[in-house]
C-alpha cells in the first residue's frame, strides 16, 4: 500500500529546526523542576537554621545573662527568615521567566503562601522565645 505512506513533506533543515526547538523546550522544562528542587533545598535550609536556633535556645537557656541566648537564637532564627524570603524570591522570578512544555510549573502563589507561612511561624517563634522566658525574668 504504497499509496498509504505520507510523503515527508518537511526538508531536513526543517526538521533540524523542529529538532532543536524540541531539544530548548526541554531543556526549559529541565530548568523549572531543577528550579523547584532549589526552592525545596533553600526551604530545608531555612528550617534547619530555625532549628538550630531553637535547640541553642533550649541547650543554653540558663546561659548568663538569659538575653545573651535568646539574641543568639533569634539570629540563627532570623537567618532562617532570610533564607526563606530570599527562597521565594528567586524562584518566583525564574518561574516568570520561564514556559513550561510538558511538565507542569507550579503555582508562583502556592510558593508564596508556603514561604510566608514559614517566615510567620518563625516570627512567633521569635516572640515566644523573648516573651516566654520560662519565669525567669520575674
Amino acid at each position: 500500500m504504497a499509496q498509504d505512506d505520507e510523503p515527508d513533506s518537511k526538508s531536513e533543515s526543517e526538521k533540524s529546526t523542529d529538532r532543536a526547538e524540541l531539544r530548548t523546550d526541554l531543556a526549559e522544562d529541565r530548568t523549572i523542576q531543577a528550579t523547584e528542587r532549589t526552592f525545596a533545598g533553600w526551604l530545608r535550609t531555612a528550617f534547619a537554621a530555625i532549628g538550630v536556633g531553637v535547640a541553642f535556645h533550649v541547650v543554653f537557656g540558663e546561659f548568663q545573662p538569659p538575653w545573651l541566648a535568646q539574641a543568639i537564637a533569634s539570629l540563627f532564627i532570623v537567618l532562617g527568615i532570610s533564607v526563606a524570603f530570599t527562597a521565594e524570591r528567586r524562584a518566583s522570578g525564574t518561574f516568570k521567566r520561564l514556559s513550561s512544555h510538558e511538565v507542569d510549573r507550579p503555582n508562583i502563589p502556592n510558593l508564596r503562601w508556603l514561604s510566608w507561612s514559614i517566615i510567620a511561624g518563625a516570627i512567633a517563634l521569635i516572640a515566644g522565645i523573648w516573651m516566654l522566658d520560662g519565669g525567669t525574668s520575674g
